[in-house]
């Protein structure tokens, strides 16, 4: 059997750094963790090929090579999707589908033949036993959550990993809060369940023979769900950085909770994480409450990030706009948060509606959802009748988005951070020549051939004199900037959904 693993292509959004990737001559930010599990969950006697298409294109010689072709997207890729199915279906391929998209919207793909959705390890044998029995139902679920233990290692072999900037693994799934507008729990339950130390090593020894030296993106979306657990499984990172020189920097999702336990966060310096998502939402103590993010609530989460960032580790951080309890306010207090935390890469987003949560289905019961998500974090569409009125709230958001990214105050909020990182003697080191390649575009595209290009020579003075250890993350953070502003840009000009 030959079987061919394509993974859609990203529109431009916050995340996929497309921008910013060209500076180090990159294709994407992170290869397909997923449909390279997939590949190793599959027969081992089967002839495989992935095509990531954020990478490289699918050509139609790879379609008329495969017996099956298997799809895996999220919600964010629906409309390249869907736009991949069209062109697989004049082939007459069978084609197989699973991961978020189709979890969730599998009813809507029509010429779809067959679609594995939950988790892999227990659905994709359950498709393969009926294929060998000749007896294929079109969907295949299960309610049960597998043990980590069952996840095989990824596939990077069949992957180009010189076209990717950072690399990635799992340790964990589940997350025991339950943020309503959230569907991790939906997707991997509350209880979270983690890989063994002999696993987690095993997985970074696999990245490690591909010859990779960089960032690792651990892909959790809560590492320390379960403290105990997260700290077995530092421990053991710990162990095998130390054997191998401490070859990646490693980043990862956490709670704000990270802050509150200092055995913790030295845990993770000593594992040489340097950066963490945090989903920090809003400071508004009502809209927190209202969304069930109570672990953000009755804190001082400016100190904590600072905190993090004193002790070396990165906070970047994702915030929305849209509660129902949100007044004319929020967008100058949002605004006034983010400069003074100096947090760099400050996600805003509108607030999102996604099927099954529990913010869908009580929107749904009030009739007034009207769309549906565009799973792009920061665009500017509505998939919800929102309690503030449309105008103020797009305005509102637009002005967030003017405001901090506008290189006055993007870089200040650089020099706040500059300010208070400790830097770690180990660092995220790329190759010199990809170093100077970056510098040099940096210069030409963000210090000549931009408007707001003063401010990006003012920051390198002021870093060179300040803090000249850290020019180059001051380089990389402009770099970022620059993405984020061509992201707006096109988000602007996007046809959007408003009500």
């Amino acid at each position: 059997m030959k079987a061919l693993l394509i993974y859609p292509k990203y529109p431009p959004s916050f995340w996929s750094f497309k921008y910013a990737l060209s500076f180090i001559n990159k294709k994407a930010a992170l290869p397909p963790l997923g449909l390279a599990t997939v590949a190793s969950i599959l027969p081992s006697s089967w002839e495989k090929k992935l095509i990531d298409e954020n990478v490289e294109k699918t050509k139609d010689k790879h379609i008329k090579w495969a017996d099956i072709i298997f799809i895996s997207a999220m919600i964010v890729q629906r409309q390249s999707t869907k736009r991949l199915i069209e062109r697989l279906h004049k082939y007459n391929k069978f084609v197989v589908a699973g991961g978020p998209l189709f979890t969730k919207e599998y009813t809507e793909f029509e010429d779809i033949d067959c679609f594995i959705l939950n988790e892999g390890e227990i659905t994709i044998p359950m498709f393969i036993n009926d294929l060998n029995a000749n007896d294929l139902k079109r969907v295949y679920q299960a309610e049960q959550k597998p043990k980590m233990q069952l996840s095989p290692l990824p596939s990077w072999n069949l992957i180009k990993s010189k076209k990717y900037a950072t690399m990635c693994i799992q340790v964990s799934r589940g997350c025991p809060y339950s943020c309503d507008f959230c569907d991790i729990v939906i997707l991997n339950g509350k209880e979270p369940r983690y890989k063994s130390v002999n696993q987690i090593k095993q997985e970074l020894e696999n990245i490690y023979q591909l010859g990779w030296r960089r960032n690792v993106f651990i892909v959790d979306d809560n590492f320390i769900g379960n403290y105990e657990k997260a700290k077995i499984s530092l421990n053991g990172i710990i162990e095998w950085m130390d054997e191998n020189k401490r070859p990646f920097t490693l980043s990862t999702e956490v709670p704000i909770t990270l802050a509150d336990n200092e055995e913790l966060v030295k845990l993770m310096k000593k594992a040489n994480f340097d950066a963490v998502f945090i989903g920090l939402e809003t400071p508004d103590n009502d809209g927190l409450l209202s969304c069930g993010k109570i672990q953000n609530t009755k804190i001082n989460m400016i100190e904590k990030v600072k905190y993090l960032q004193s002790n070396g580790i990165e906070v970047q951080a994702g915030f929305i706009v849209g509660f129902d309890t949100d007044t004319n306010k929020i967008f100058d207090n949002m605004i006034k948060f983010i400069q003074e935390s100096g947090i760099v890469t400050a996600m805003v987003g509108i607030l999102h509606a996604i099927p099954e949560t529990k913010l869908y289905k009580r929107l749904q019961n009030e009739k007034r959802l009207v769309n549906k998500a565009s799973g792009n974090n920061t665009d500017y569409t509505l998939n919800f009748i929102p309690k503030m009125n449309v105008k103020i709230l797009m305005d509102g958001y637009k002005r967030i988005q003017d405001t901090i990214f506008k290189p006055k105050y993007y870089n200040k909020r650089i020099k706040i951070y500059l300010e208070t990182f400790k830097k770690d003697k180990y660092s995220n080191n790329l190759p010199i020549r990809i170093k100077i390649g970056a510098v040099v575009k940096s210069v030409i595209k963000i210090g000549i051939f931009n408007r707001g290009g003063i401010y990006f020579w003012e920051l390198l003075i002021w870093t060179i004199v300040k803090k000249p250890k850290l020019l180059t993350t001051a380089i990389t953070m402009s770099i970022y900037g620059y993405h984020f502003r061509k992201v707006q840009r096109h988000n602007k000009k996007v046809k959007n959904t408003h009500l």
